[in-house]
């Protein structure tokens, strides 16, 4: 009967049996990691609607097209007298677009995006034969008119004022007519309705524009050149054509385009709804650099690792001692290091991610040694318990600051951490029979 019970007791109390419950808690502590999760998901859909919000007041996305020359003409298709119209769509010669964007930072409560002012530096000219354009329509050049599309219009910010041929024309509200954009400007132009030989004018168009997120442009002219600086240090090049030079560092950023008619997929000359030049547009988008959602998410698909790792050095000190750490303190250290991401979620909509990153690692770290030496006798227990936390903390943070790397550096990581286990617990036996 004795020996009944006392093999009843070592099984009880083997490390089997406690590694077998630790591992089905370290599953179970995958529940409260995953509504934090989703929790992080559900504040950055909030940010994102606070953005999309800012954005809708100040300006949306702009996508600039344009200058576009413009000239209704008319058919005859029956006897009756029955007649189709178009619009025939005449793009520049060349294109050349100099801007300035000055970028700013908006807050709805506690929630960021960026915006941006911008100085637009149009110029041009538009040059063509009229016997090398469509004829099988009467073009009436008196009633033609000069488009410029903008996604949003509500970011004009000056008269937008288009000097073409040594005359100025002022801007009019509206697109004209939906074939290549639905928002813009029109400015009317007088041409010869006689207009049979070459026509050629330079134009140049002074444009305050106001936008939020991206700023592209579409490549109109027979040859575009678009040069764009500003003192935003994390841009995105975005759309059909990446910048043939770019020059990015702390104080900004410079970036031009070149982009010829054979670079794109729509012609010089056109009629009707046959292409839309926004399909190629290229342009920046200032983007603010894994914000602190980003990275918090990234962090809590670390937990795992977090939870494994302490609780296989509990373990250890276990195997080394005579020392027995009952199965309510892991649940309670597990605890503790998932109350870590939450801290530092909510910690980071205010005082940013680094700093709620560090005010969280050092309450959790010190948290966890205090309880550990209250817990434990000897303080080289306490003291392997907290090197090995700051260091994980340390290298979790590598990580997520890395971009290209961290999936490397977190498998060499692991690596030399899988390897320097199985070398202590081969050299000291940890798993001896008992």
């Amino acid at each position: 009967m004795e020996n009944e019970l006392a093999k009843q007791e070592k099984w009880y109390q083997s490390m089997t049996v406690k590694m077998v419950l630790l591992a089905i808690m370290g599953l179970m502590l995958l529940i409260p990691l995953a509504l934090i999760q989703e929790l992080i998901k559900e504040r950055e859909r909030n940010a994102e609607t606070a953005r999309t919000e800012i954005g809708t007041l100040w300006a949306s996305s702009q996508t600039v097209t344009g200058p576009v020359l413009n000239v209704p003409g008319t058919k005859v298709v029956s006897d009756d007298g029955r007649y189709v119209t178009t619009t025939m769509h005449i793009l520049p010669d060349d294109l050349k677009v100099n801007g300035t964007l000055a970028p700013e930072i908006r807050y709805r409560g506690i929630y960021e995006t960026v915006v941006y002012d911008s100085d637009l530096e149009i110029k041009g000219a538009f040059s063509f034969k009229a016997s090398e354009l469509p004829n099988d329509y009467v073009w009436d050049w008196d009633q033609a008119y000069i488009s410029f599309g903008v996604s949003d219009n509500k970011g004009i910010s000056n008269e937008a004022e288009l000097t073409i041929g040594g005359e100025v024309a002022e801007a009019r509200p509206g697109a004209g007519q939906p074939d290549l954009f639905d928002k813009g400007i029109t400015f009317p132009l007088a041409i010869d309705p006689d207009m049979t030989g070459e026509f050629t004018a330079a134009f140049s168009l002074n444009l305050g524009l106001r936008g939020s997120g991206s700023l592209t442009f579409s490549p109109v002219g027979r040859t575009t050149e678009v040069v764009i600086n500003s003192k935003w240090d994390a841009p995105k090049f975005t759309g059909n054509f990446l910048p043939s030079e770019r020059d990015i560092n702390d104080n900004g950023f410079t970036a031009s385009w070149v982009v010829t008619h054979l670079n794109r997929s729509f012609p010089q000359v056109w009629t009707g709804k046959n292409y839309l030049p926004a399909d190629d547009a290229f342009g920046v988008d200032l983007i603010m650099e894994a914000d602190h959602y980003t990275k918090a998410e990234r962090s809590v698909k670390y937990g795992l690792l977090f939870i494994a790792l302490t609780f296989l050095v509990l373990i250890i000190i276990e195997l080394r001692s005579a020392y027995r750490i009952h199965i309510f303190y892991y649940l309670l250290v597990g605890l503790a290091l998932i109350m870590f991401f939450s801290l530092l979620t909510a910690l980071s909509e205010h005082i940013g991610f680094n700093p709620a990153y560090l005010v969280s690692a050092v309450a959790t770290i010190g948290l966890l040694t205090f309880f550990f030496r209250s817990l434990l006798d000897k303080r080289w227990m306490v003291l392997l318990i907290s090197g090995l936390l700051t260091a994980l903390y340390v290298f979790i943070f590598f990580l997520l600051s890395m971009k290209d790397y961290a999936f490397l550096a977190g498998n060499i990581g692991l690596f030399v951490l899988l390897a320097a286990l199985m070398m202590f617990s081969a050299r000291y036996k940890l798993f001896r029979d008992q």
